[in-house]
């Protein structure tokens, strides 16, 4: 139950914000848990901080036009959401896809701030994108995409301000287009303004692992906390991009058995484990379907199209495609098929009903804002790098990635502890999050 305070802060970001639900939902999530913080900290409520940490310092939106293989002009529209410096730069990647607009790129945003927080690193809050989907266009079409949302955006970033980096629809290929036209507009090698770069110019190792290793390494840690462990479980994968892939990968590293994949088209089960060389080489070479798996890897191995892939059964779920993909009804079928713990892959995957019965059912649940802080982790590692002109090893950094992941956790499960809720890594993670942001903005004044 949240205070008046509280409510009534609430309900003016919400009327503030209206026909955004992505963003209402995180706020939501945020607001239900710093309930707990409200009466130890009343001056935070003093200096409007939670109001002022749901406004954005900075919105841009702009027109990106560019012509097609056909020479036709096409116009979409792209984001950039500044949300917080509290802490450092902006930090958040860029997302290519039809569904991207100005209430899912917000809602994404504010996640960052906590997530950014709870590394320990010095990373500010943002995220941005356009509704541009590169599935299906050519390399020259999504080249010419690129350099003209770059065109606009370079004027709003740079690596002590801005630092964006890839999401869904953003990958190396995206990213290297953007970094040649910033290099291009600004006559600067300013490698450290967009991470998730290629190794051979300022990229680093364990990036493109980074986000599914470290959903991973939470789920790990969460059942080490009840004297579990992964080795032996089965784990149940959605997903099949970028964030899935390196799950899986982790999954099997750790002893565990990850059985399922999935994309809009449906998902395949394969009780052999999944054949991760054979899924990398259709989803990330051939950039292929799902259903084409089963047909070249034969065994056990079956794809449902459609349905949803929670109703296989396993002991870890890692839910690692898109925002309220876990729906109620799911939850309940993976409690009843005895899952033993469930780590965000994506941002935000569950919703707020499936969170509640995982956590009624005493399911260890990890938030996307501490599980799969893996990806920004790496970005900011890549950041000290690019700084320092050098190179890490892909053992050194995962190492590092590897501490991150077990302090975050940490963090969230003392903070849950300290504040009467043990065992509540949302609470713990949000508060966590939430502290730290808070006390810098105090300390730099009403701005």
């Amino acid at each position: 139950m949240l205070g008046s305070t509280l409510q009534t802060t609430l309900d003016t970001v919400l009327a503030r914000n209206p026909g955004e639900p992505e963003f209402h939902q995180a706020v939501h999530e945020v607001f239900d848990s710093l309930a707990v913080v409200q009466e130890r900290h009343p001056e935070y409520n003093d200096m409007a901080i939670l109001t002022r940490l749901c406004e954005p310092e900075r919105q841009i939106i702009f027109r990106v036009s560019w012509v097609d293989d056909e020479g036709n002009v096409q116009v979409n529209r792209g984001f950039r959401v500044q949300f917080n410096s509290a802490l450092g730069p902006y930090k958040g990647g860029l997302r290519f896809r039809e569904s991207v607009n100005l209430g899912i790129v917000k809602f994404l945003g504010f996640e960052q701030i906590f997530k950014n927080s709870l590394t320990g690193l010095p990373i500010g809050g943002g995220k941005g994108g356009s509704d541009f989907d590169p599935a299906g266009k050519s390399d020259g079409e999504v080249m010419r995409f690129c350099q003209s949302f770059m065109t606009e955006l370079h004027r709003h970033i740079g690596e002590h301000t801005d630092v964006p980096a890839g999401d869904i629809g953003v990958g190396a290929r995206e990213i290297g287009y953007l970094f040649g036209q910033y290099k291009r507009l600004t006559n600067r090698y300013e490698a450290g303004v967009l991470t998730g770069k290629g190794l051979d110019w300022g990229g680093s190792l364990v990036r493109k692992e980074a986000t599914g290793y470290g959903a991973t390494i939470f789920a790990q840690e969460m059942l080490a906390a009840r004297g579990e462990s992964l080795d032996g479980r089965t784990a149940i994968v959605s997903g099949s991009g970028n964030v899935a892939l390196y799950a899986i990968e982790k999954v099997h590293q750790l002893g565990g058995t990850a059985i399922t994949a999935s994309d809009s088209s449906g998902y395949v089960v394969d009780e052999d484990g999944i054949d991760l060389g054979l899924l990398k080489q259709i989803k990330e070479v051939e950039r292929g379907r799902i259903s084409e798996y089963v047909d070249r890897r034969g065994g056990r191995a079956h794809y449902v199209a459609g349905g949803s892939v929670w109703e296989v059964p396993g002991d870890v779920a890692i839910p690692s495609a898109t925002q309220n993909e876990l729906h109620e009804n799911d939850a309940i079928a993976l409690v009843k098929n005895g899952v033993r713990a469930v780590s965000e892959g994506a941002n935000m995957p569950c919703t707020p009903k499936a969170v509640d019965i995982f956590q009624d059912a005493g399911i260890a649940f990890g938030p996307g804002k501490a599980a799969n802080a893996g990806g920004v982790a790496t970005s900011a590692l890549e950041m000290q790098q690019n700084a320092s002109r050098d190179a890490w090893s892909f053992a050194y950094t995962e190492e590092r990635l590897t501490d991150i992941m077990r302090g975050i956790h940490q963090n969230a499960l003392e903070t849950a502890e300290e504040f009467g809720r043990p065992g509540n890594y949302v609470i713990g993670a949000n508060v966590a999050g939430f502290r730290k942001v808070a006390d810098a903005m105090m300390a730099f004044g009403v701005i």
